[in-house]
């Protein structure tokens, strides 16, 4: 697993495990920072956890032993991993999606 300088996972360059997708008991750890992302103007949540921007999917969970872990499309064209275990990671993924989308969530 290789992991960049902010933490996210080269998915594309990297021998990484696969992961699950995030059940619904993760998805509820996650629903203090659920809540922010489904206010925002720019974000569909198709299902529990999955975020769309337009047509595109752009964020989505996934759980593992070693944590919660969200793919997101922070370039709005490849997925990259990041661990949102935490507060603080989860913190750090609303302004990764700030700074991809905007503030106002109208980008």
């Amino acid at each position: 697993m290789r992991i960049g300088a902010i933490g996210a996972i080269d998915l594309l360059n990297s021998n990484y495990r696969s992961m699950k997708h995030a059940g619904a008991e993760t998805i509820a750890s996650l629903e203090p920072m659920l809540r922010t992302l489904r206010a925002r103007g720019d974000l569909i949540e198709r299902t529990p956890g999955t975020f769309y921007r337009k047509s595109q999917a752009f964020l989505h969970f996934h759980e593992d032993p070693a944590g919660i872990f969200a793919d997101l499309k922070d370039d709005l064209v490849t997925f990259k991993r990041y661990r949102v275990s935490t507060r603080a990671e989860q913190r750090r993924l609303l302004r990764l999606i700030t700074a991809a989308l905007g503030k106002d969530g109208k980008h």
